[in-house]
């Protein structure tokens, strides 16, 4: 299930059709990790080794447990002696071992690269200084305060460790391999290509200096024979203004492949050229074998925030499906050129609604919809593609997806891919830095503009799609030695914003106390890392009723199966509930859902994900529930499935925590009785 090719399929059947109904808890692990009034996280599916399970918790921790009862082997704690703070999320670790004796377990928290024994839960003296490396290591720019992480598992090929990053401070995404033995690099592959390498001239000509981001972070995938991996690339920073990169932005929301053993590219496709909606790919490719034109093919599929599915040939990157060019609607922000035209595959259609119009507004109750139309006529609307606008303009299928991180489960048996799906919209707004009233505005509204309001907001209160803490009234709850504290070393899951000079730091610190105070004196901004920036946005805003629920008709979640081998859906059903809305009488509605679907031989997909914090199992072949039951927390992660002395467990981490559920920090692992 948890192999190189994505498949989250496996070939388990001891828990059928028949006998899913009975299943029941086996064990549940408590990683003691939550933390009074902060919210926390698991997004982990773990990964079970010779009878071991292998995961993390809320705050990064990496443990083992014995898969057959919950107990606990070992605890590592990369933060030991630290105070105890939510640090961002992990989606798994990567394994490796020499056949022998030396097994390892490898990944990020904070900004180091650790390698573990996978026996005894230590630090593997060889690897980098005393087991960890710096993660920024080879992204170069060192002038610059690069600071990296990883939310994803990288990918062992060989004695390599191939894996992505999230980065923070305009730093590059570049792809590397570390050596899994002593942690040096052994190849980089620039996502943003330097002079004389494929894909410069997509760019300006200084953009490899100073562009950020176009980094891997969602995982990859691994064609173990042909030894070439699959790499998802995000989009170009700025998220949602790029009047300082033009060109088609190589290889921004991309699909990479590369040679495993050297990093040489082999093939690319761009989803989205020129991004400026931050319609990266969501997840790992799946690595599938379908039938196409009477011959069996062996292809990888890649689903899109957008709803669609990609589906190429894994040697020559042909597409196996017809993708029409479709002229898309231009900016109208100063400095920025939207690019003409944008692929849309035709077969299989997209598995999630991709315009919105008024005939789609909420019917829940009058005032709803009235609420919602209003607004709805106040921002830009029409296309998929509508450019981000001071207006404010309609994202949908949402930041969100379509698919998310949890990615779809391939069926080898049957050719079908499952996918869940979110048709959540969102509204963003663009604020330009310089007013086009010529009425001034202070150097520290500027710096919060460019390096804050994207997580805490345009008006500071931390709402929206990051979950981020408020900052009004921060003069209430921090001294001004702590601020420059905050701001300059980071904390949990803020990055250190050391590239700002002491007069910047100030002049923010005052804006966050007072943001109508003018500046005290002239500050100069260092803006040499963002030329040409020209706007910011107000933040990750969900479009809701009054009420609370999605400013759209439902379905708001949905589960998907579609045949692969003709393009053709098999079946798409509402995935979640609302309970008041369904005592109401309102059918099913589905919910906004984050971590994916696991199918197996035995006829079931598992899937938790939902709003409604329940973990379910469908029928593979019709998508009839036959199972569900509640978590203690969201099971916003990916399950896992594994067999252990003639018994099949299925696990999932509830860890809660996302859309405004409380958090939680449990593995619950479940099985059939009388197997014993």
């Amino acid at each position: 299930m948890g192999d190189h090719t994505s498949s989250q399929f496996s070939s388990l059947d001891q828990i059928t059709t028949e006998n899913v109904n009975q299943l029941e808890v086996a064990w549940t692990f408590s990683t003691g990790d939550l933390i009074d009034g902060v919210r926390t996280e698991i997004q982990a599916n773990p990964i079970i080794i010779n009878g071991i399970l292998y995961s993390t918790s809320p705050l990064k921790k990496l443990f083992a447990l014995d898969a057959a009862t919950g107990e606990l082997l070992w605890l590592f704690d990369p933060f030991e002696g630290e105070e105890p703070a939510a640090r961002g999320v992990n989606r798994g670790v990567a394994y490796w071992s020499d056949g022998m004796d030396d097994e390892r377990l490898l990944y990020v928290a904070g900004h180091r690269l650790y390698s573990i024994n996978a026996k005894t839960g230590l630090q593997s003296n060889d690897f980098g200084e005393g087991g960890s490396i710096d993660f920024a290591t080879g992204l170069g720019r060192d002038a610059l305060d690069v600071t990296a992480t990883a939310t994803s598992p990288g990918i062992i090929h060989h004695d390599k460790l191939i894996i992505g990053s999230r980065v923070f401070n305009r730093a590059p995404g570049h792809i590397r391999a570390f050596n899994v033995r002593t942690g040096e690099i052994e190849w980089i592959f620039h996502t943003i290509p330097h002079p004389g390498e494929y894909g410069y001239d997509t760019w300006p000509p200084d953009a490899w200096t100073r562009v950020g981001n176009t980094n891997s972070w969602p995982g990859m995938s691994l064609d173990d024979e042909r030894e070439i991996v699959f790499v998802p690339v995000a989009s170009p920073g700025h998220d949602f203004y790029g009047g300082d990169r033009l060109g088609e932005n190589l290889f921004g929301t991309s699909l990479l492949a590369l040679n495993a053993n050297t990093g040489e590219r082999i093939w690319h496709y761009q989803f989205v050229r020129h991004d400026i909606w931050d319609y990266d790919p969501p997840a790992a490719p799946n690595l599938i074998t379908v039938q196409h034109d009477g011959k069996w093919v062996d292809a990888v599929a890649q689903v899109t925030k957008t709803g669609y599915v990609f589906v190429f040939n894994r040697e020559t990157g042909e597409s196996l499906f017809p993708i029409k060019e479709i002229e898309v609607p231009q900016s109208d922000l100063r400095g920025e050129e939207t690019w003409p035209t944008q692929p849309a595959p035709q077969i299989p259609k997209p598995f999630t609604r991709q315009i919105f119009t008024e005939d789609d507004i909420t019917n829940l109750s009058p005032e709803s919809h009235q609420a919602v139309l209003e607004r709805f006529r106040q921002i830009r609307t029409g296309s998929m593609w509508d450019p981000p606008s001071t207006q404010g303009t309609l994202i949908f299928p949402g930041f969100d997806g379509g698919a998310e991180w949890g990615g779809a489960a391939f069926d080898p048996e049957t050719g079908i891919l499952y996918v869940n799906s979110n048709e959540m919209p969102w509204i963003l707004e663009m604020v330009p830095l310089e007013p086009e009233d010529d009425k001034p505005i202070s150097a520290g509204n500027r710096i919060y503009a460019l390096n804050c309001a994207a997580c805490h907001g345009s008006d500071r209160s931390g709402e929206g799609h990051s979950n981020m803490p408020s900052l009004l009234n921060i003069e209430n709850r921090f001294e001004e030695a702590e601020l420059q504290d905050i701001i300059t070393k980071g904390r949990g899951v803020m990055p250190p914003f050391s590239h700002l000079t002491d007069e910047e730091v100030s002049a923010l610190i005052n804006y966050l106390k007072d943001p109508d105070a003018p500046d005290a004196e002239p500050i100069r901004i260092d803006m040499s890392r963002a030329p040409q920036v020209l706007y910011t946005h107000t933040g990750y805003n969900r479009f809701f009723d009054p009420d609370g629920y999605p400013a759209i008709k439902p379905p708001w979640g949905t589960l998907n199966a579609i045949n692969l081998n003709t393009g053709e859906y098999e079946w798409k059903i509402p995935l979640g509930e609302f309970d008041e809305l369904s005592e109401r009488g309102i059918p099913q509605t589905g919910t906004e859902n984050y971590g994916g679907p696991v199918v197996t031989s035995g006829g079931l997909l598992f899937i938790g994900a939902t709003k409604d914090e329940k973990f379910r199992a469908f029928d593979k072949s019709n998508g009839e529930l036959l199972w569900e039951t509640d978590l203690p927390a969201g099971g916003y992660a990916t399950p896992a499935t594994y067999m252990i002395n003639g018994r099949q467990y299925v696990v999932i981490a509830a860890g809660g925590g996302k859309m405004g559920t409380p958090s939680g920090d449990k593995y619950v692992a479940f099985s059939l009785p009388d197997y014993d």
